[in-house]
């Protein structure tokens, strides 16, 4: 059981009984009343999407999930394609398993997977992955006087704001829970 307010995009979640993702979750803060949480559940098994209100404080229940190691391979059409390392079978998988990590997902990269009655339901990526830089706008004279983040693409086709000294080619640390640049990456 988590509070409500600790709920996040992609997480599992049981309400009602049945086992629902969750593709967006605010949190709604009006004035003089009381906020609250302003969440979209879609169902695992009929992929009904609902619109859910919970109190800051209620609780909600995570279901037991297995995990187990992945690695990414490939793309192939819609599916993405793991490799699970124990038996090295190959798992397509829908794009929504994936949530927002999708952004940092690349080639080769370790994945932990989660189970829930044989189904993979959700994939977490490390929590900092190293990505190179592949365009961003030029250091502009003077910038480095005070912090001005800017936009950068990355490899994968993410967008990062990132300080003004980075350049493309660098490679950097790209936190993949918030999606947030960490530091440059140690050669």
């Amino acid at each position: 059981m988590i509070k409500a307010v600790e709920m996040r995009k992609g997480r599992a979640c049981i309400y009602e009984g049945d086992l629902y993702t969750c593709h967006e979750i605010h949190h709604v803060a009006k004035g003089n009343k009381r906020s609250y949480m302003s969440a979209r559940l879609k169902n695992f098994k009929t992929g009904q999407i609902i619109d859910v209100r919970y109190r800051v404080d209620d609780m909600i229940e995570i279901p037991f999930l297995e995990t187990r190691e992945y690695e990414y391979l490939f793309q192939e059409g819609q599916k993405y394609v793991l490799m699970d390392k124990e038996n090295y079978d190959q798992l397509p998988l829908e794009g929504e398993v994936f949530g927002e990590a999708l952004q940092f997902l690349k080639e080769n990269m370790p994945i932990t997977g989660l189970i829930y009655d044989g189904k993979v339901i959700q994939v977490e990526l490390p929590n900092v992955v190293d990505l190179v830089v592949k365009d961003t706008p030029p250091v502009l004279k003077g910038s480095t006087a005070s912090p001005q983040p800017k936009d950068a693409i990355l490899e994968t086709g993410a967008r990062v704001r990132v300080p003004a000294f980075i350049e493309p080619g660098e490679v950097i640390r790209v936190d993949t829970r918030s999606g947030e640049y960490v530091e440059r990456a140690k050669a």
